[in-house]
């Protein structure tokens, strides 16, 4: 049975989320004065990523709402005891200076345009729609996407099946039918799979070459390489850099 509909993770898969961050939570804290309160920059940004990661994997869990987890990631950065108010405010800081670094990758219009005249288009995303649909609107890609479905209002996050099958129900589509492509090994990667969708792992720059790939998901460094992978009838593509 042929591939009918993609389903798309955001962050770091569309958006380049990394970067906006890195380049965001820099400006953020030499704003604020404490760039030197972390010994270099690059300490500074690699304790707020680990920060964030923890975070999100409560949220993840249903361990914490998603507000928790952003006045809990300004708590713990800081260590300091902040009421909601206060952690509201500086996040929201930090977010002006996160939103003006904002951009998708490169590969993502080309990949969008081959395939727009072949396959359907969704979003399934571990955030909340209030975020990712303003963000996507920023992008200017919004009205790519059938649909836009995130954990915070499903009550369910990727890797559970719920969340992919979710999204194969908006789409009307059986799972077999629906490719997600996904930047993260494990939560995208490895939950598609199970979840019974063609799973496509992004591993742009080589992030995880470290580690062993999960057994299911097709692996490519680029989205130029998922026409091919989708077996789509487009001029477009590349083949994969991972044999």
């Amino acid at each position: 049975m042929s591939i009918r509909a993609v389903v798309w993770d955001v962050d770091d898969t569309l958006f380049d989320y990394t970067s906006a961050d890195r380049i965001g939570m820099r400006a953020h804290l030499l704003a604020e004065g404490l760039l030197d309160d972390y010994g270099t920059a690059e300490q500074a940004l690699e304790q707020w990523r680990d920060i964030t990661d923890r975070q999100w994997a409560r949220f993840a869990a249903g361990e914490a709402t998603f507000e928790a987890q952003r006045r809990d990631r300004v708590r713990v950065f800081l260590d300091r005891q902040l009421t909601d108010e206060e952690a509201d405010a500086w996040f929201q800081r930090y977010i002006t200076h996160y939103e003006a670094a904002w951009s998708l990758f490169p590969d993502v219009l080309p990949v969008l345009d081959a395939l727009s005249a072949t396959h359907r288009h969704a979003v399934l995303s571990n955030s909340s729609l209030h975020v990712q649909d303003r963000k996507l609107r920023a992008l200017g890609v919004h009205d790519r996407f059938e649909s836009i479905l995130c954990a915070a209002e499903l009550g369910v996050s990727k890797p559970e099946a719920g969340a992919f099958l979710a999204a194969c129900e908006a789409l009307a589509l059986p799972p077999h039918e629906v490719a997600y492509v996904g930047d993260h090994p494990e939560i995208d990667g490895r939950g598609a799979a199970e979840a019974g969708l063609l799973s496509v792992w992004i591993d742009r720059g080589g992030r995880y070459a470290t580690i062993d790939p999960p057994a299911g998901p097709h692996r490519i460094a680029s989205l130029a390489e998922l026409p091919s992978v989708l077996g789509a009838d487009t001029r477009f593509g590349a083949p994969s850099t991972f044999g």
